[in-house]
Parts: structure tokens; sequence; C-alpha cells
């Protein structure tokens, strides 16, 4: 993991097109701003996370044998 130290205002770029900016930090709390392509998918870990939970739950429903058998 790479740490970096940024003061409010500062900018990180991941590759060409990504912007990580530190708005802010409040105590504990940083606020971060983010500018990315539209395209590119932006989740909180604890929501991504939640969203693989629920796709995997959703794959142990379907019945795959359906599948299996359109082969």
């Amino acid at each position: 993991m790479l740490v970096l130290t940024r003061k409010p205002g500062e900018t990180l770029m991941l590759g060409e097109d990504i912007q990580v900016k530190i708005v802010s930090v409040d105590g504990d709390q940083v606020k971060i701003g983010i500018e990315a392509p539209r395209a590119m998918k932006i989740y909180r870990r604890e929501v991504y996370e939640a969203i693989q939970q629920e796709n995997e739950a959703a794959l142990e429903a379907c019945d795959l044998r359906v599948l299996d058998n359109w082969k």
C-alpha cells in the first residue's frame, strides 16, 4: 500500500484521468473529492462489499441447472 501525506486543497492523480482531491480535514474525518470518467464506478468500501454480498446471494438463489440444460 502506498501511503501519502496531503494537505487540504492538494490533489493526487491516478493515471491520466482520475483526480483525488483532499477537500478538508476535520478531526478524524477527511473529505475527499474525486473527478473521474462517468463510466468509472466509485463506491465506499462498505457499500461495495454489500453489493458483492447481494450479488452472491442472488446467484445462489438462481437455479443454475437451467443454464446447464441450455448448453
